[in-house]
């Protein structure tokens, strides 16, 4: 059986090219590279790898997209387009620093958080698009033009194709993990990661730099000297000021806070501290926060003298960088000084203290609706359910709809967790949107079949727009840091449903159960409005017994027999 393509339809040639052993090979590359050796073996050469498939792959894909697109859009015309525009793209991205940087916010608002670099060397793979016009010239006489066939490679090689594409890289961020004097010098261990798998947890799992000048620039540390650095003095929590032996700092345990004593430890007071309920509303500001008690927190510090006699500390404080006092007294969130040329980590300066907004807290935004509309729907599941109950109706729609959404719900929860943003993104638009657009409209449609009227639809929709309004607005304060929370806010936002479960309650009695036996039963011919033959005159009944009956008329005589008729034979005439 073949298909409705016409010599027109590009749709077949281009999805052969997609389906090319060599596309085939760049994306299963793509894929291993982005995912496992790049973690495993990061460098110029994986790093390359992926760009020369990403060559190969991204042009038929960009083809196949445009021809499903435009139904009549020609094979050739498709692929030129792919080839050109994905050849064009690469190299304006990997010469323009402002390029590369709309191209992270645009990759981040598709697949979650990106980090695109301009690299001239990377230019050196723009020879790949020869493969990927070679692997075209070998497609192009081979279309797929069995329906069945364009169906299973649609399904088997366009999603990876296109997840491949739009996954970048894993971004790495710093993480502030240790302090450390060496020779009366500060030294600093600064790590990176990405997910609760990867964050460093000690001073040996980052990279050493040393500064010669008390804190303002710093150098990566030799072989003897990382020896050196991984000693038993590394990492304490409290020190005290070689000149002044009664003044000491300490870093507080699960706390973004440094306390000071100036008699030798006996009582301590807060010297620089972010309160708790602040911090978190300043962490989630932060990518992929993950554990906020634990990655923004105090690890260690070192005391040091300076030269014009006084003295500074440094603090180690995880996602946040480094914290330093100056020799004047003052505070200051140094950041990450040391990290800010490395290629594969995202070493942006850390988010002032203060409440934030919104607009620097994307994810926590798309969190903030799921959660309303999770809600919402959760409130038309208990006015669907009660209408289907009342229209006498199988229960077993309620208990698929509430499994539906008490996965989501577990996702959702996991997710709000964010620690990793790009798994956040995934599962909002994979499992917790679509589980709700799917329970809502289902279980409305089943409630009208169960005889729920216009007007309960009416309420139901209304209930759901109201529970959405009202979980939303305190969260709406969490983004702009007010409650700052979340647990809080997320108590206010289950509170806002209380009216939607009344409203819900109500119009359950809008629910016509009549109604739904029409629907399920409905009425047997003659209908009304109907036009018929007209019927036969109807045939008297037979006469009942002791009925009278007309006079039988005489009997007729029976008819001589042939006997009868033959002549009679000679003995039986009479003598004479």
């Amino acid at each position: 059986m073949t298909g409705s393509a016409t010599p027109q339809d590009g749709a077949p040639i281009t999805l052969s090219w997609l389906c090319h052993p060599a596309t085939v090979l760049a994306l299963v590359l793509l894929l291993v590279n982005d995912h496992v050796l790049k973690a495993a073996h990061p460098g110029l050469v994986t790093g390359k790898l992926s760009d020369v498939a990403g060559l190969v792959l991204a042009p038929p894909l960009v083809a196949v997209l445009l021809t499903l697109l435009v139904s009549r859009l020609p094979a050739r015309a498709a692929a030129l387009a792919g080839l050109v525009t994905v050849g064009a793209g690469f190299a304006v991205v990997k010469s323009s620093g402002y390029a590369a940087e709309l191209a992270s916010s645009a990759w981040t608002v598709l697949a979650g958080p990106s980090l695109v670099r301009a690299d001239l060397t990377d230019l050196l793979t723009l020879p790949a698009l020869g493969l990927a016009w070679w692997s075209w010239t070998r497609s192009r006489h081979r279309p797929v033009r069995r329906r069945t066939a364009r169906l299973v490679r649609l399904l088997v090689v366009l999603p990876p194709a296109v997840l491949a594409v739009a996954g970048t890289s894993v971004v790495r961020y710093p993480y502030a993990v240790g302090t450390a004097l060496l020779d009366g010098q500060p030294a600093i261990s600064i790590g990176s990661g990405y997910d609760d798998r990867s964050w460093p947890a000690k001073p040996a799992d980052g990279r050493w730099s040393v500064s010669a000048d008390g804190g303002t620039t710093w150098r990566p540390a030799g072989a003897a000297e990382e020896q050196r650095l991984s000693g038993p003095n590394v990492g304490q929590r409290q020190a005290c000021v070689p000149t002044e032996p009664q003044r000491c700092y300490r870093a507080v345990r699960g706390h973004l806070r440094v306390e000071q004593s100036d008699d030798a430890g006996a009582t301590w007071r807060v010297a620089w501290e972010v309160s708790d309920a602040r911090r978190e509303a300043f962490a989630r500001r932060f990518d992929s926060p993950g554990d906020i008690r634990r990655h923004f927190a105090s690890r260690d510090l070192i005391v040091y003298p300076v030269a014009d006699g006084g003295h500074e500390v440094l603090v180690a404080n995880g996602r946040d960088g480094l914290l330093r006092r100056g020799s004047d007294g003052g505070w200051r969130r140094a950041g990450f000084p040391s990290e800010r040329d490395t290629p594969d980590v995202r070493s942006d300066d850390p988010p002032v203290l203060g409440p934030g907004g919104p607009g620097d807290r994307d994810t926590d935004v798309f969190l903030a609706f799921a959660l309303s509309l999770t809600l919402g729907v959760t409130v038309t599941l208990l006015a669907a359910h009660l209408a289907i109950r009342r229209g006498k109706g199988p229960r077993w729609w309620s208990v698929a709809g509430s499994g539906v959404m008490l996965t989501a719900g577990i996702v959702l929860a996991l997710a709000w967790e964010r620690n990793d943003d790009y798994s956040t993104f995934n599962a909002l638009l994979v499992v917790v949107l679509p589980a709700c657009l799917l329970t809502a409209v289902s279980l409305v449609v089943r409630a009208s079949y169960q005889g729920a009227t216009g007007r309960w639809i009416g309420g139901a929709l209304a209930g759901l727009l109201l529970t959405v309004v009202l979980a939303g607005l305190p969260l709406v304060g969490w983004l702009h840091g007010t409650p700052p929370q979340t647990r809080f806010a997320v108590a206010l936002a289950l509170l806002g449903t209380v009216p939607g479960v009344l409203l819900a309650i109500r119009i359950a009695g809008l629910v016509d159960p009549a109604r739904a036996f029409e629907n399920r039963y409905p009425p047997r011919p003659p209908y009304p409005n109907a036009s018929y033959p007209p019927r036969l005159p109807a045939v008297p009944d037979p006469p009942y017994p002791n009925a009278p009956y007309p006079s039988r008329p005489p009997e007729a005589p029976d008819p001589p027999t042939p006997s009868q008729l033959r002549p009679p034979y000679p003995s039986q005439l009479p003598p004479g």
